[in-house]
């Protein structure tokens, strides 16, 4: 499964954000819920998503991180 298969962005839903399709759920709601713990399964009933939604999110984040970095401080 590719993540563009289940992610897109329309400048007419969400102010252009990335989207899951046929949803208004924005990835970045997805990858924060991720980061406070919350499991797949846990966001896919939540949001009414699928497990694939939500991993297509994670691979959505980790293509945008290889092209781009945050600075942080050394030490």
């Amino acid at each position: 499964m590719a993540w563009q298969e289940r992610i897109s962005v329309n400048p007419l839903v969400c102010h252009g954000k990335a989207c899951i399709k046929g949803t208004r759920v924005m990835v970045s709601v997805v990858l924060a819920n991720l980061a406070a713990g919350e499991s797949a399964e846990e966001i896919a009933k939540a949001y009414h998503l699928t497990a694939e939604d939500v991993h297509a999110a994670l691979a959505y984040a980790a293509e945008l991180a290889q092209e781009r970095f945050v600075p942080l401080g050394i030490g």
